[in-house]
């Protein structure tokens, strides 16, 4: 039965490798059930009911990923649109919070229309593959910079940006001790070398006593504080315009270009660079972003970290059962999930996640392979690829990255005589792109 309804036999895999790859994908992004609940919190909500939304929402959105799209590809809160939800628009902007989930709740409906007449299947459709092979090493290389920072092995340096950071530390050691054990795993091509990883990683902590047993099972929280709190007409005000646009762009891009590196990374994608069922991704992501705001979260969308599971095996939708199904769980396993996910404080200031940063750096040399399918030998062709790639990890944006390839394509394309070569829906959000930098610096 499951092989008839996900497809196992025609994708190349098994039960047992979904299995280990949607169990892979929670340990890595398991971070987000701790980490959006305390980011969420500072903008004024409930701490305990914000993991709880974050868990139903990311479970409703990744089983919805699997059941119609049957992709391995999790949703969750996105990192870095629930610090502009906090940060900018309640803590700078002066909105409430149920404005601004409100705001949300907009482009999520906004979204689901957009998926539904398929203009985000065209736009995934319309970018070259030039732009798709280089925003894939983008996202990977971005990932492992977000390694080897939660690792402690890069911080801070005013003087260069970034430096070495103290190798000798505790946690740093637990995250190299991770790295080698996956990396030598890896190599000797044991399938669920990840998964193995974090769990001998979870060991040597508890051992060392870096990490700390909490128990297993913890109560239930609450959800009433956060559900169905959203203001939608405080948010139709004039000056949330602004706010629901800037949502709806980065949910927009984050979404294209994580499923571009990650069914790239799992040879999900056609040869013409099409994605088959890709309407369906994008309508599990707009509904996960709508739910996601009924409950009480921010901005739930597809996650790079899903990379992880594929890298482990999984190929098709039973992988999101898995992983949404943890997340679930995760409700009632609350200690036992603070400890895998939860981070270090070494002091100075940091907060290190040693557990699950040896994944993501791994998965940044998966996903460098689709540099080779660049075509370097084209200025025209190499300068906006490079330029993707680099900004990603520098700029820690998905979207400030695709903007500067899809304007410099554009630009050189033009300036070469093969402006016909661009397809317009990229002509289109080039411009766009152009016009946003404009409003930016005024």
């Amino acid at each position: 039965m499951l092989d008839r309804f996900f497809k196992l036999t025609e994708h190349n895999t098994t039960w047992q490798r979904e299995v280990y790859g949607g169990a892979t994908t929670f340990m890595t992004l398991s971070y987000i059930i701790f980490v959006q609940p305390v980011v969420m919190n500072a903008a004024g909500m409930d701490l305990e009911s914000a993991l709880v939304a974050t868990c139903v929402a990311s479970a409703v959105a990744t089983f919805m990923m699997g059941l119609v799209a049957n992709y391995p590809i999790s949703l969750a809160p996105a990192m870095g649109h629930n610090f502009f939800f906090t940060y900018v628009v309640v803590l700078t902007l002066g909105y409430t919070w149920q404005q601004a989930l409100g705001a949300i709740f907009i482009s999520g409906v906004l979204f689901l229309v957009l998926s539904l007449v398929g203009l985000r299947e065209r736009l995934l459709h319309a970018i070259p593959a030039t732009l798709k092979n280089a925003i894939a090493v983008g996202i990977g290389l971005l990932i492992a910079v977000v390694g080897f920072e939660w690792s402690g092995m890069i911080v801070d340096n005013p003087g260069t940006l970034v430096g070495l950071g103290q190798l000798t530390s505790g946690p740093v050691l637990l995250s190299l001790f991770g790295l080698t054990v996956m990396a030598v795993l890896l190599a000797l091509e044991v399938r669920a070398a990840i998964l193995l990883g974090i769990l001998a990683t979870v060991l040597a902590g508890l051992a060392t006593g870096m990490l700390e047993y909490q128990g297993l099972v913890g109560p239930v929280p609450s959800i009433t504080p956060t559900l169905l709190q959203l203001d939608v007409w405080g948010a139709l005000q004039m000056g949330m315009v602004s706010v629901i646009f800037i949502f709806f762009f980065l949910d927009l891009f984050d979404t294209v270009g994580t499923l571009i590196s990650v069914t790239q990374e799992a040879g999900l994608l056609k040869p013409d660079g099409t994605l088959p069922r890709a309407r369906w991704a994008f309508l599990s992501d707009a509904v996960g972003t709508t739910v996601g705001s009924l409950l009480g979260t921010s901005t739930v969308t597809s996650y790079v970290e899903s990379a992880t599971g594929i890298s482990a095996g999984a190929r098709t939708g039973l992988a999101n059962m898995v992983t949404g199904s943890l997340f679930l769980v995760a409700i009632f396993f609350t200690p036992l999930v603070r400890m895998i996910a939860g981070g270090i404080d070494p002091g100075e200031g940091l907060v290190l996640y040693p557990v699950v940063a040896p994944a993501l750096i791994l998965v940044g040399c998966y996903m460098l392979r689709q540099v080779k399918r660049i075509d370097w030998d084209s200025f025209a062709e190499a300068i906006p690829a490079f330029l993707t790639i680099l900004i990603m990890p520098l700029t820690f944006s998905i979207t400030e990255g695709i903007s500067f390839g899809f304007i410099s394509y554009t630009l050189l394309k033009m300036v070469t005589g093969r402006f016909r070569e661009v397809p317009l829906l990229i002509r289109v959000f080039a411009l766009l792109f152009v016009l946003r930098y404009i409003c930016l610096t005024h």
